[in-house]
C-alpha cells in the first residue's frame, strides 16, 4: 500500500470528469453484440462483425485488439532479475537480524582472541614468540594463556574480549574484559612492553564492568589521545569490583573486608597477574595504574596509596575519600588500613615512593559533598612529598561516566601518562 497522507487510501490518478471504462466495451461504449447493424438495419451477427453479400469474399482489414485480451507475460529473464533482487535483500535483511542476536557466521563474538599469544590449549611452539632481551624493561607474557573470547570488535579491529579469572590468591572467580590499542600488534612495536590501566566502574560493578561498553568511548579515547601525544598506549583491563550485586545496599570498597571475598586482593594482585600471563608489559610500576568513577575512584585511589611499590598513579573521578561499606561494621582497625587519609599520612610520613593522583569532579554532581571532600584531601595530603595531586573541577559535570570520559583527555589522562613509561623494550 502506498503512503498518502491524512490516512487515505491510494487512488490511481485520473484526469478530472474522466471516468473508467467499462471492461466489455468497444470504443462507442456499448456491450458487444448490441449494436445495430449498419447495412439495411439488420441485426448485427454475433461478435459485431458485419458479413458481406452473398457471393462476396469477406474483406479482412486490421482490427484492434479485444480490451479483454490478457496481458503478455513478464520476460523470463526480468523474472529472474526480480527473484534474485528478493533473494539478495532478504539474505541482507537476516544478516542484520542475526548480526543483532549475535548468530555464528554473522558476528565474531564468541571467537577466541589471543592477543599475539598461543591460545589456551594451542598447540604453538615455545619458541614462538620474541624471546626478552638482557635488561629489558620489558616483561614478556609469563603464561599461561588465558581463555579470551571476543565480546565486541571495534571499528579499528581491535577486540574487548573477556575471561572468567579463578584468582589464585584471593580465592574470588569472576570476569575481566581486555583491551589492547592497535599499536600492540604493530610489528613496530613487537618487542615493546605496554603499560597497563586498571579501570573500574561506579555501582555495583558486577556482573560486568561498564568500561567494557564501547558506548562510554574509553578505547577509543585512548587511541584518540595517544595519536595526539596526550596519553599512553593503554592496555586496559576491567574486573568485575564487587563478587555481587549490591541491590540492598551493601558493597565491599574493593578491599579485603574480614569474613567477605577479597576483592581488594583480586584487583591489586589477582587482575595484574592476569595482564603480565597475557601480555608484553612493563616490569616496573611505572607502568601501572588504575582508574575509576565513584567507588571504582576509591578503590583505584585506595589501591595505588597502599601499594605504592606496586602502582604509579591514579585518575579518581567523582570518588570516595574514605570506606563507608556497612561491612565494615566491626573491623575498625582493617577499615583504618583502607581509609586513603590514613594511607596519604603514612606515605608522607615514610617518604615512599612518588605517587600521582588525578582527580576529576563535576561541580554539579548529586552528592555536595563530592567536591569539598576532594578539595580537603588534597589540601591536607596533596603535593606534600611523595604525595602529587591535581584537581579537574568540570563545570556543569555531573556524577556519571559521560561526564568523566571526555575530561580524562583535557588533564588527567596528560597528568599521569608523563611520569609512567612504555612501550618500553
Amino acid at each position: 500500500m502506498s503512503y498518502a497522507p491524512d490516512g487515505q487510501q491510494y487512488q490511481p490518478y485520473r484526469p478530472q470528469g474522466q471516468t473508467p471504462q467499462p471492461p466489455y466495451g468497444d470504443q462507442y461504449g456499448q456491450p458487444y453484440g448490441q449494436q445495430p447493424y449498419e447495412a439495411g438495419g439488420a441485426q448485427q451477427p454475433p461478435h459485431g462483425r458485419p458479413q458481406p453479400p452473398y457471393g462476396q469474399q469477406p474483406q479482412y482489414e486490421y482490427e484492434p485488439q479485444d480490451h479483454h485480451e490478457p496481458p503478455r507475460p513478464k520476460s523470463r529473464g526480468r523474472r529472474w532479475v526480480i527473484v534474485g533482487a528478493t533473494v539478495l535483500a532478504l539474505a541482507g535483511i537476516s544478516a542484520l537480524v542475526m548480526n543483532h542476536f549475535e548468530i555464528p557466521p554473522f558476528t565474531d563474538k564468541g571467537s577466541a582472541v589471543s592477543f599475539g599469544q598461543q591460545p589456551a590449549g594451542g598447540g604453538g611452539k615455545k619458541n614462538d614468540a620474541p624471546q626478552q632481551p638482557a635488561n629489558s624493561k620489558m616483561l614478556m607474557p609469563t603464561g599461561p594463556a588465558a581463555d579470551f573470547k571476543n565480546s565486541m570488535t571495534l571499528p579499528d579491529g581491535t577486540h574487548v574480549a573477556v575471561t572468567t579469572l579463578d584468582g589464585k590468591k584471593s580465592g574470588f572467580k569472576g570476569k575481566v574484559w581486555v583491551w589492547a590499542p592497535k599499536e600492540y600488534n604493530d610489528p613496530k612495536f613487537a618487542k615493546s612492553g605496554f603499560p597497563v590501566m586498571i579501570a573500574l566502574p561506579g555501582g555495583a560493578g558486577y556482573p560486568s564492568n561498564y568500561w567494557m561498553g564501547t558506548d562510554l568511548g574509553l578505547q577509543t579515547s585512548i587511541s584518540k589521545w595517544y595519536a595526539e601525544g596526550k596519553s599512553k598506549p593503554f592496555i586496559l583491563a576491567m574486573p568485575v569490583l564487587n563478587p555481587a550485586p549490591d541491590d540492598k545496599g551493601i558493597y565491599w570498597d574493593g578491599s579485603d573486608i574480614p569474613g567477605q571475598p577479597k576483592m581488594g586482593t583480586w584487583l591489586t594482585e589477582d587482575v595484574p597477574d592476569l595482564m603480565k600471563a597475557n601480555f608484553r608489559t612493563v616490569k616496573s610500576r611505572d607502568g601501572w595504574a588504575f582508574m575509576g568513577s565513584s567507588t571504582g575512584g576509591f578503590a583505584g585511589l585506595k589501591a595505588v596509596l597502599k601499594h605504592p611499590d606496586k602502582f604509579k598513579a591514579v585518575i579518581a573521578s567523582g570518588p570516595d575519600i574514605v570506606p563507608d561499606s556497612s561491612l565494615w561494621k566491626g573491623h575498625e582497625k582493617e577499615k583504618a588500613e583502607n581509609n586513603p587519609e590514613v594511607l596519604a599520612k603514612q606515605l608522607i610520613d615514610s617518604k615512599g615512593p612518588d605517587v600521582y593522583l588525578a582527580f576529576q569532579v563535576g561541580d554539579s554532581e548529586n552528592n555536595k559533598k563530592t567536591l569539598p571532600d576532594v578539595q580537603k584531601f588534597i589540601a591536607t595530603y596533596g603535593n606534600k612529598g611523595p604525595v602529587h595531586a591535581e584537581l579537574r573541577v568540570i563545570k556543569g559535570g555531573q556524577h556519571n561516566a559521560k561526564t568523566y570520559v571526555p575530561n580524562m583527555g583535557e588533564g588527567p589522562v596528560q597528568f599521569i601518562s608523563k611520569v609512567m613509561e612504555g612501550p618500553v623494550e
